[in-house]
């Protein structure tokens, strides 16, 4: 293989690893369509400051994203945005398939129970005729 080729291979799959972290994917969330400041990413993922704060600059450092101080505060931004935009196509394409095997488990369940419905309305129905089937006639003239 090309040793070229093979770099950039190498290049991707580096790119691609910053994704493979589920919280880098709700800081990008978080940012994709604004900057926010640390305390405001902390607030929305729901992650603790220091876990957050390891992950943004791990992000920083990869070039995905920008970073500035304003006084006390500092606010992160997307730099990438085909990383946002490949986040957001993947989560729509994941999205569309969960939706489709629910739609598929909920018709499975409806089948299932219609199933069962029908199952009891025949054994009740079985149940009826048998009661009503009349047993041996009794004898006369004893």
């Amino acid at each position: 293989m090309n040793d070229e080729l093979g770099r950039v291979f190498e290049t991707v799959s580096r790119y691609f690893a910053l994704l493979a972290e589920p919280m880098r994917i709700r800081i990008l969330h978080a940012i994709c369509d604004r900057e926010r400041s640390v305390s405001e990413i902390v607030e929305e993922t729901g992650g603790t400051q220091t876990n957050i704060s390891r992950h943004l600059n791990s992000m920083y450092r990869a070039g995905v994203l920008t970073r500035r101080k304003e006084g006390n505060f500092i606010h992160y931004g997307v730099a990438d945005a085909a990383l946002t935009e490949i986040c957001r196509t993947v989560c729509v394409h994941i999205a569309a398939q969960a939706a489709e095997q629910d739609t598929g488990q909920a018709q499975m369940i409806r089948l299932a129970t219609d199933l069962q419905k029908a199952q009891s309305q025949r054994r009740a129905g079985a149940r009826r005729a048998a009661s009503r089937v009349p047993g041996p006639a009794p004898e006369h003239g004893a």
